[in-house]
């Protein structure tokens, strides 16, 4: 079909329609009268209730059910302070097992490595412990401030990857054979 008689057959539709019946009174009338509001049923709002404190105290239970005191394995040599957030707070289990893991990996690593680079880690490491001891000094005096508390944390993610640093140091030169 071509656009001259499809044009044509265009033009011999109706130009205007009139509806079957008179349409402006149920318009009108609709807009008068507002839709009534759907209303929650109780059921539905006292079964949100249960759920919400249910959840939340399933959370706050999960939260605290693991609060026991971290402990640190010391060697002799270096002595490591427990990590905390003053005395009212301390990291979980699961950092003391990471830290404590790293830090045997560490010992058998300085072993290997040169003099200069054991006192130069040693020196670093304990660095970062006196920053955390500092820390927490004053975290004792304000325990509610959040940049300390940042402070401490990151100083805590520093040392874990100083420790992972150390303890890949002589695996990963063992492991080059492109030399």
């Amino acid at each position: 079909m071509n656009d001259d008689k499809l044009m044509q057959a265009a033009s011999q539709l109706k130009q205007d329609i009139s509806p079957e019946r008179d349409l402006w009174a149920g318009i009108a009338a609709a807009i008068e009268t507002p839709a009534p509001r759907r209303r929650m049923p109780i059921w539905a709002q006292a079964a949100a209730v249960v759920l919400l404190v249910g959840g939340s105290s399933a959370i706050t239970y999960m939260t605290v059910k693991d609060s026991r005191p971290a402990t640190v394995v010391a060697n002799p040599g270096m002595i490591f302070e427990t990590a905390s957030f003053s005395s009212r707070y301390t990291l979980g289990p699961g950092f003391q097992d990471a830290r404590n893991a790293l830090v045997a990996e560490l010992n058998v690593e300085l072993e290997k490595v040169s003099p200069e680079t054991k006192a130069d880690i040693e020196v670093n490491i304990e660095l970062m412990h006196q920053a955390i001891f500092d820390i927490n000094e004053a975290l004792e005096e304000d325990p509610d401030n959040i940049l300390l508390q940042d402070r401490l944390l990151r100083m805590y993610r520093e040392e874990l990857a100083l420790l992972r640093r150390v303890s890949g140091l002589t695996r990963n030169v063992m492991l080059r054979n492109d030399i």
